[in-house]
């Protein structure tokens, strides 16, 4: 039997057990440090999480709540193995974490004979200085989490789900993943200085390109926050903001290394300091002063007013009040920091000036006029591309075989890889030529791929003439496509404006009043578990909703493309009808569910609950999709036989459809998967009626159309679309 794995592989793999199996007998001797290490960063952080952690960031969730909200969140334990567990978890991964620098560092020998170890080591300096930068910036971010982003985040999201009629009582599990999560990327989004530099100073990306490419960086951003912070506009400018200051200061250092690193004659930071140096000076003492006023010229109450004007609960002590000195000392302390701050706010000024002097266009003249003659190694890589495409190839042999003659084969090298690039660039014909080369690759790789699947054939029982009528369908959409989009994005932003500002809750009210007399509305009690999970209920219904509206917009506006395709037959203005049918069938069958069938299944399922005197609390994403499928989930499946019948008169036979039941059972199957919870049984008490809906509409089309032989369908020879 051969193996299900190539050559290839298997020797990758080898190579990795085979290093993994090295450095275990490298840092043999010292593996009692390494678990030693392990140990203290689980105990550690297991007891410091029992002991502090969970207090504190209890704290932060309710540092920004009124006092109805803080009575009313909880955080609760929903095993008993709940609490416990998730310490030992945290403190594996932070044991794993400070261990594994300690292991990797005894098993270097290990490292260095398979060439996997620097082999010029980095100077010890460097590398504390490295951990020191990026341990600061981490706690940079960490720090602006958790004063400033969490407990204005937390309010809203409590906020949020009790106006809804929602408890914000969050499982310990769930809420702290939620916070770590976060607390994570905050961390890891304050070493964006680092990251910026370290790619530009090593060229991996250049400098150019994080300058050119800003706006993508800042819409980017704004995208981040939108994905991972609530759609409150305030709060997610609470999130974008700093990144793009951040990104903007990243900017300025990578240009500053970068320079530093072409060539150390276009920068001099000392020289650029010691020009400036009594400005740079006079700002020092300017922060210093400013610090200073700040404590004892009424700032420390005027910041508290401010705050107490907006809500907040935290207040300013004053110097020396968080650390254990006296309060001179903590004045002096806040001063030198008024001073190291304006002196490096002016530092920083002035570098750039420099650079932007040194590099300035009417300066250095134009890219084709600098005397590659004069550059050495470094600079002939950092000139630009203009000064090479100048040059023939006979001049750029010549200037290589020169360097040659010096006994500079690095600058040698260079010349020759630099003119190669440009000669390359040169042939390349323009961005049109390759854009249409690039579209010639992509249809005949598709051609290719498809090939593959169909032996070349698009027949319509195979995947290539599924692919063929979809994308036809597709192409005819999109000149429609904006509309189809504002249709849905004004249905989803109306729907979720109105579940946000408080229609859910009134809907839950009303809905709370049908369920009969032996069941009272403060019988049940709907939590929120995450954090999020009011919000992300919104989202999805919402999005939902949206997409049942857009739906007969999609098919008005694909109907030409599907009657020339032979799927359907007439005018798309039958559209209208039948929107107007299943409108009324979904209609039918919500007043049917929300009157009769939601009362009597939610009644019937809590009736036992609080005869047994039982406490009902039930999450949102199980009690309100269970509502949702017991009242629209019913004119839904009513709704399946009338688009059978409206499908017939349309031109779809009934043979076609009792053909096509894998397909649909498949479609309905990813329709369950993507507006259901994440549970396979509440999938399949979805995919179930819907299949026996479909099933119940081929009964009902099979009698009107007698067995298949008269069908609905008009004749070919329609009256043409104006």
């Amino acid at each position: 039997m051969s193996s299900a794995l190539d050559e290839d592989t298997r020797q990758t793999l080898d190579a990795g057990r085979e290093t993994a199996g090295a450095m275990l007998r490298s840092a043999q001797k010292d593996l009692q440090k390494v678990f030693i290490v392990f140990l203290v960063g689980f105990i550690g952080s297991f007891y410091a999480l029992r002991l502090y952690v969970w207090g504190f960031l209890e704290g932060i969730t309710r540092s920004r709540l009124d006092e109805v909200a803080s009575g009313e969140l909880q955080i609760i334990a929903q095993t008993p193995f709940d609490v416990i567990l998730l310490q030992a978890k945290i403190g594996l991964v932070v044991g794993i974490l400070m261990g594994l620098p300690v292991f990797v560092y005894f098993s270097r020998d290990a490292l260095e004979a398979r060439g996997l170890w620097p082999s010029s080591p980095v100077p010890r300096w460097k590398l504390a200085l490295g951990g020191l930068v990026a341990t600061g910036l981490f706690f940079a971010g960490l720090a602006y989490g958790y004063l400033v982003f969490f407990p204005v985040m937390f309010a809203f999201l409590a906020n949020n789900a009790l106006s809804a009629g929602f408890t914000p009582t969050y499982s310990i599990v769930l809420w702290a993943q939620f916070i770590f999560l976060l607390t994570l990327s905050f961390g890891l989004a304050a070493q964006l200085p680092l990251a910026m530099s370290g790619l530009a100073y090593a060229e991996i990306v250049p400098y150019e390109t994080f300058r050119d490419r800003w706006r993508y960086a800042v819409v980017g951003m704004v995208a981040a926050g939108a994905l991972f912070t609530p759609p409150d506009p305030f709060t997610q400018i609470m999130w974008a903001l700093p990144m793009i200051a951040l990104y903007g200061f990243s900017l300025y250092l990578a240009k500053v290394v970068v320079t530093a690193r072409r060539g150390s004659a276009q920068l001099d930071v000392g020289t650029a300091a010691g020009r400036h140096w009594n400005v740079i000076l006079g700002f020092g003492v300017v922060g210093g002063l400013l610090a200073y006023a700040f404590f004892t010229r009424g700032g420390v109450p005027a910041v508290n007013d401010l705050l107490a004007w907006a809500g907040s609960s935290r207040r300013l002590g004053g110097p020396g009040a968080s650390l254990p000195v006296s309060r001179g000392v903590g004045l002096a302390l806040w001063t030198a920091a008024g001073t190291l701050a304006g002196t490096t706010v002016a530092f920083m000024y002035f570098v750039y000036a420099e650079l932007e002097a040194a590099v300035d266009p009417a300066t250095v003249g134009e890219p084709g006029d600098i005397d590659l003659s004069e550059l050495d190694a470094a600079g002939i890589e950092a000139a630009p591309s203009e000064a090479f495409a100048d040059l023939s190839e006979d001049e750029a042999v010549a200037m290589a075989g020169d360097a040659m003659e010096a006994g500079d084969e690095e600058r040698a090298r260079a010349i020759l890889d630099r003119f190669d690039e440009a000669e390359e660039a040169e042939g390349d014909g323009g961005d049109e030529s390759t854009a249409d080369e690039l579209g010639d690759r992509a249809s005949r790789a598709g051609g290719t791929f498809l090939d593959e699947f169909t032996g070349g054939e698009t027949d319509e029982d195979d995947i290539g003439g599924y692919y063929s009528d979809v994308t036809f369908v597709l192409d005819s959409l999109t000149s429609r496509a904006f509309r189809i989009a504002a249709v849905f994005g004004i249905v989803l932003a109306v729907t979720f404006g109105w579940l946000y500002t408080g229609g859910i809750g009134r809907v839950f009210e009303q809905f709370l009043s049908q369920l009969p007399s032996q069941v009272t509305p403060e019988d049940i009690n709907v939590v929120a578990l995450h954090p999020m999970e009011a919000l992300i209920f919104e989202v999805k219904f919402s999005t939902l909703i949206a997409a049942l509206v857009t739906l007969p917009v999609v098919t008005y506006y694909a109907w030409p493309a599907l009657r020339e395709r032979g799927f359907v037959r007439g005018n798309r203005n039958v559209i209208f009808g039948w929107a107007a049918a299943l409108v009324v069938g979904l209609l039918g069958g919500f007043a049917l569910g929300y009157t009769t069938v939601a009362p009597t299944v939610i009644s019937y399922l809590v009736a036992d609950g609080v005869r047994a005197e039982m406490i009902i609390a039930y999450r949102i994403t199980n009690f309100f999709w269970l509502i949702f499928f017991t009242t629209a989930g019913i004119g839904l499946l009513a709704d399946v036989p009338v688009l059978m019948l409206l499908l017939n008169t349309a031109g779809v036979s009934y043979r076609t459809m009792r053909g096509r039941w894998r397909e649909v059972v498949v479609g309905i199957m990813g329709f369950a998967a993507v507006a259901t919870p994440a549970d396979v049984t509440t999938m399949f008490l979805v995919t179930i009626p819907l299949m026996v809906a479909y099933g119940v509409g081929l009964g009902v089309l099979f009698v009107v159309t007698l067995g298949g032989r008269r069908d609905l369908a008009p004749e070919r020879d329609v009256v043409p679309e104006p």
